[in-house]
């Protein structure tokens, strides 16, 4: 018992000290709380998203929503007798006009659930608050139920209009009653991974910092700093740049067939593209601390550009996820201005490598 206590002393006090010499058995013992602290944590934040994971699961899914909704509709021009006609907007519409009002979606009135692309006719009327409000100017039968004259409409004239109004082509599918359970759990899992990125890159740090100089680990802060930035524009861009013209492009070439996307693998692919191209936005932090350590330098990133030219074309044919040109240079160029901004970083805070006295 004393030779276990004598051990655990030793390894607690001596090998963690700066600047000792940590044993095998110690280097373990520490990969093992800074993994247990990880997991701890992830855990916490994965019951934090749980609870907006319908939100992150709308978030994700607007970019195929958009590309489907494109896909599958024919975008004609308003004509009339003398040629195309001008759009008009919904506040010219007068008190007492009559018009057909079609449900963009199922929406339950009552006790009833009125199918989608179910068209009634209405009237444009005020009520007592004076807001402009939708009438229903004919009853409406929907299963057993009698929708009378003068129900009100599911329409607001003073919210902003959608870019796309999504129906049931548009929604992703499942297969099995426990599928879109599974599917909340695992985008709660990728959105808490995010969120304790920090936190896991500090771990990270802890972790190899006995390896390095002391005067080396005061760049802890920039590197933890720099890193999470890096990794949330590289995911941002991907949603926003990225993946909407790889989508589009996709989905056009199944105009001919009738598509029914699952929705487990969706978030698969789009959180493949999102999590690489964080981990690419990684570049210039790397560079910064190995630049700062000595390890790089700005003359030998421009030496290597051949081979860097040669690794980015491999990584952009590997991520883009379609084989055109031009989504291709769509995933290079970052990668690009990334290196170059690298070789910027690697020449304003690099230096030598010198050992302390």
């Amino acid at each position: 018992m004393s030779t276990t206590l004598n051990l655990t002393e030793s390894i607690e006090e001596d090998d963690f000290a700066p600047g000792a010499q940590m044993s095998f058995l110690a280097h373990l013992d520490e990969l093992r709380r800074r993994i247990v602290r990880s997991v701890v944590f992830v855990v916490v934040a994965l019951f934090g998203c749980w609870f907006v994971s319908d939100y992150i699961y709308n978030f994700l899914a607007v970019p195929i929503k958009t590309a489907l909704a494109e896909a599958q509709r024919r975008q004609l021009p308003v004509r009339g007798f003398a040629g195309e006609m001008p759009a008009v907007s919904l506040a010219s519409l007068q008190e007492g006009m009559l018009c057909k009002y079609t449900f963009a979606e199922p929406i339950k009135l009552g006790q009833s659930t009125v199918p989608l692309g179910t068209t009634v006719a209405a009237r444009v009327a005020h009520d007592a608050d004076g807001r402009k409000v939708l009438l229903m100017e004919e009853p409406l039968i929907v299963g057993h139920t009698l929708l009378p004259v003068g129900t009100l409409l599911p329409f607001d004239f003073a919210a902003a209009p959608p870019d796309e109004l999504t129906g049931a082509d548009e929604k992703l599918i499942v297969n099995t009653a426990m599928e879109p359970f599974s599917l909340y759990v695992k985008v709660s899992l990728y959105a808490a991974v995010c969120l304790a990125l920090p936190f896991l890159l500090w771990q990270i740090w802890g972790f190899i910092s006995p390896g390095l100089h002391p005067h080396e680990r005061g760049y802890v802060m920039p590197f933890i700093s720099l890193s999470s930035i890096s990794f949330f524009i590289g995911a941002a861009f991907a949603y926003y740049v990225l993946f909407p013209p790889a989508a589009i492009y996709l989905l056009s070439l199944g105009k001919d067939f009738k598509l029914y996307l699952k929705a487990d693998d969706y978030f698969d692919f789009i959180i493949l593209i999102m999590l690489a191209m964080g981990i690419v936005f990684q570049m210039p932090a790397v560079t910064y601390v190995l630049s700062r350590i000595g390890l790089v330098t700005a003359s030998f990133l421009i030496r290597s550009w051949r081979v860097s030219s040669v690794v980015i074309a491999g990584a952009a044919a590997v991520l883009s996820p379609t084989n055109d040109v031009l989504n291709m240079l769509l995933f290079a160029a970052p990668m690009v201005v990334l290196y170059m901004i690298s070789i910027l970083v690697a020449w304003l805070c690099g230096k030598q490598r010198v050992s302390p006295v």
